[in-house]
């Protein structure tokens, strides 16, 4: 394994510069982080049923030493912030385990257990949060289960706090925003292989923990590596001001599709005058288009929500949570808390609408705008998670797309030919390699990084170039106060030295595939056709789907595999083959790998016609690739 560089004396200036300007005396946010503190998790490790280990929160003890030159100091702040770890007391019936994935986990005490609010990643770490919490406060039962949003991290450790037959039995409803399901399934498996293998960049989930490698993800420290699990909703919350009663706790909800994430609500206890904010206000800057990939999110109507919660509940509480970092105390304070965390999302929104509509493009747009003071100098504002630069770039493409307009961008070649082109032009590798050596030594590293991309994907076997631009997207990372760009930088000068490290994070678990509709079950499929493969295939496949009392038709022509319900009185052809089965079991046979043959001989499916058909289909199937490149060709 080749080792990291140093910090340059470049960055180790830019990191004194930026220690200077900060209020890094301000001590407000460590008392909040500390308050109502009870215990911690000792030691600070969660293991699977093999001792496999799936979150290690002690491998970050180096982030209470002094901040060390090859970390931004304000993310070292903020990552020694987000370490601390336990089970902390919110207000009076109300309690938080942070420190044990990437989220937290709340617990409201209602009358005969405890409601559970987003079960973290894994059910090992949302089944160790619930034991720390039930060591302290008695062996309450799960009553209740609310997922706030549609990302995995507040839904996959479900079946580490309840069961299947509990939430089956009423025993534990399960409360969450409408279309939920539909957008973490979609989420996860229409583009998950491309997702999961960016998010191991964005998380730096295998890069070495230490000062020269990952520190944190400015949201969270990182992901759980352990069982990802999912119970579908129960209860559907459709509409703000809905009201429920779970175990005697009122719960009024503020559903913000389109915010954070597709599906989100914000929700208010008025007998704790406590406000949940779900994601929509943390203690950093969002992501508006997260590095892993995602649908651009809408800063316009984000900022729009703030200000309803606002209105609505935050002058009547006291105290305002989220599911990451810490709260905030007092009806003064999380008020404005709330009005600058609305102030940074609509302000980047206008601005950036401002400037597109006077001709500047993304790129530019980014470098150009600054934030208020009033904003800048709030900690929470800042951008360990999110950035400025990516997120104005996201909001330009929300807007007006891929193209900036000038028509030399509208066909360019891909990146090996352009690349190619460039070294030609530039004069040879070694030519560009000598130049970008000048500019490393410079520090101009953000140049030094564009050019020896073009040697490195001209030619991935140029040793040097890769040993170039490992050192470059090092010093690059160093000086990130971004913990994800960090993460990007780090793991792509990783695996410039050493190969890829693949996607060490898995979220097409089983019980992920169990939540698919039919319509899912058959998109998903379609999109493993490999189109020319698959050009002068004719198949009709009719599937009755017992246990839902429907029959949905299968048809591949021209590459395309489409799908629908037969309607009802309709006369089509006949198909090549049909199968009678139920949900689970074409889920298990069209995803899962199950073989047909053995279902049919079980009895699970039932099929007439043509037997072949179904191979045929399967035939052209192509297979997603959790290790593809990034970083070269």
């Amino acid at each position: 394994m080749s080792t990291a560089t140093e910090p340059s004396d470049f960055i180790i200036a830019e990191q004194r510069r930026a220690g200077a300007a900060l209020p890094l005396a301000d001590a407000a946010d460590i008392a909040d982080v500390d308050r109502g503190f009870i215990a911690a998790l000792e030691p600070g490790v969660v293991t699977s049923s093999d001792g496999t280990v799936v979150w290690d929160n002690d491998s970050y003890e180096f982030l209470r030493e002094p901040c060390p030159a090859s970390v931004n100091p304000s993310l070292w702040r903020q990552s020694g912030l987000v370490i601390r770890q336990g089970l902390y007391e919110v207000t009076e019936g109300i309690y938080q385990i942070r420190g044990l994935d990437l989220s937290n986990m709340t617990l409201i005490e209602g009358s005969a257990g405890v409601v559970v609010i987003d079960p973290l990643i894994s059910a090992e770490t949302a089944a160790a949060g619930l034991a720390l919490y039930r060591e302290h406060r008695g062996e309450r039962p799960v009553t209740g289960l609310i997922y706030t949003h549609s990302h995995v991290d507040h839904f996959g450790g479900a079946m580490g706090v309840t069961t299947m037959e509990d939430v089956a039995a009423g025993r534990c409803p399960v409360l969450a925003p409408a279309g939920l399901l539909e957008h973490a399934v979609a989420e996860n498996v229409y583009a998950g292989t491309a997702m999961a293998r960016r998010a191991a960049y964005m998380y730096g989930a295998a890069l070495p923990r230490g000062p020269l490698g990952q520190v944190g993800a400015g949201l969270g420290q990182t992901t759980s590596l352990g069982t990802v699990t999912l119970i579908p909703p129960t209860i559907d919350i459709t509409a703000t001001g809905q009201e429920e009663t779970v175990d005697g706790v009122r719960i009024v909800f503020q559903i913000t599709p389109g915010t954070e994430a597709p599906a989100e609500m914000n929700f208010y206890f008025p007998d704790h005058r406590a406000l949940c904010m779900a994601e929509n206000a943390t203690h950093t800057l969002h992501n508006l288009l997260t590095l892993r990939g995602a649908l651009v999110r809408d800063p316009h109507v984000w900022a729009k929500y703030l200000t309803e919660a606002i209105n609505l509940f935050a002058r009547d509480s006291d105290v305002v949570f989220a599911s990451h970092h810490w709260p905030t105390w007092d009806t003064e304070r999380l008020v404005e808390f709330l009005a600058l965390q609305r102030d940074l999302y609509g302000y980047l929104h206008d601005q950036t609408l401002r400037l597109l509509n006077q001709g500047y493009v993304g790129n530019e747009i980014a470098e150009m705008i600054s934030l208020p003071p009033a904003v800048e100098n709030a900690w929470h504002t800042h951008g360990y998670y999110g950035s400025v630069s990516h997120n104005i770039k996201a909001i330009y493409q929300r807007y007006m797309g891929w193209f900036d307009g000038n028509p030399a961008h509208l066909w360019e070649h891909p990146p090996v030919e352009s690349a190619t082109r460039h070294v030609e032009f530039m004069g040879g590798a070694d030519e560009i390699l000598r130049k970008a050596q000048v500019s490393y030594d410079a520090g101009d590293y953000r140049w030094v990084a564009q050019v020896v991309n073009y040697v490195i994907f001209a030619d991935p076997a140029n040793e040097a170039a890769k040993a170039l631009q490992a050192s470059t997207f090092e010093q690059l990372g160093y000086g990130a106060e971004n913990a994800t760009w960090r993460n990007f930088y780090l793991s792509g000068a990783y695996e410039l030295r050493n190969g890829s490290f693949g996607t060490p994070t898995k979220t097409n678990s089983p019980t992920m595939l169990a939540a698919l509709t039919v319509e899912q079950i058959f998109d998903a499929m379609a999109l493993r056709v490999d189109g020319p493969k698959a050009w002068d295939q004719r198949v009709t496949t009719d599937w009755n789907i017992s246990d839902e009392n429907r029959i949905h038709r299968l048809e591949l022509r021209n590459g395309l595999l489409t799908h629908y319900d037969l309607p009802s009185g309709a006369t089509l052809p006949d198909p090549d083959a049909s199968f009678t089965l139920s949900r689970p079991t074409l889920i298990r046979v069209l995803l899962a790998g199950e073989d047909l043959g053995a279902a049919v001989a079980a009895g699970h499916v039932t099929l007439t016609g043509d037997p072949t058909k179904l191979a045929e289909i399967i035939g052209v199937f192509d297979a997603p690739d959790p290790d593809f490149a990034i970083v070269t060709p």
